[in-house]
């Protein structure tokens, strides 16, 4: 829980009092390896904090491959806001790319810290802002070439080529596994 307390004063000032109601409405959840925290189709329940682990946000094409849009280690906020905030169905899945641990909100309780803290909102919104940034900023950019995104992935995510599978990676950058293969071996 201290984690996310520390992650939420980077955005806003909370007293004892308002931090204790927070973490009286947090719950802990644990994901196994490729379980889901929020499936496309159906409307997203809850706001997560990743406490360990990696979670990646992914859909389908029409051509049913699989494609990962971005991904969420610890200290991150995972949800699919938009869809979470208007209680509309969401079009993508937030899956466990390892065993994670989060923290999660659900949407009653998180509605009820901006009726009850003088100033959520507005810390809300930092956050939420910081969450879709970071989606939105670590996809790749396709018009360059594969060895170009690896290495920015690298930048951005120093920390999982490790702890994901490289089908995940190699789906992240639009390249198949074999060419992820080739890149990695020119790179070393």
């Amino acid at each position: 829980m201290k984690e996310l307390i520390e992650y939420i004063l980077q955005f806003g000032n909370l007293n004892e009092q308002q931090i204790d109601l927070i973490t009286s409405k947090a719950t802990e959840k644990e994901l196994r390896k490729d379980e889901y925290f929020s499936e496309a189709g159906k409307i997203p329940r809850q706001v997560g904090f990743v406490v360990d682990g990696v979670v990646r946000g992914c859909y389908y094409n029409n051509k049913g491959e699989e494609i990962t849009r971005c991904f969420i280690p610890e200290n991150n906020m995972a949800v699919d806001y938009p869809n979470f905030e208007t209680n509309s169905a969401s079009a993508e899945y937030l899956q466990a790319s390892t065993n994670c641990k989060l923290i999660v909100f659900s949407k009653q309780d998180w509605d009820e810290l901006s009726h009850t803290i003088v100033g959520w909102d507005n810390i809300r919104n930092k956050m939420v802002q910081k969450c879709l940034y970071q989606k939105s900023r670590k996809s790749p950019v396709i018009s360059q070439d594969a060895t170009t995104r690896y290495l920015e992935f690298l930048e951005n995510y120093p920390t999982l080529t490790n702890r994901v599978s490289l089908a995940h990676i190699a789906s992240y950058l639009g390249v198949t596994q074999q060419s992820l293969s080739r890149i990695r071996k020119n790179i070393r």
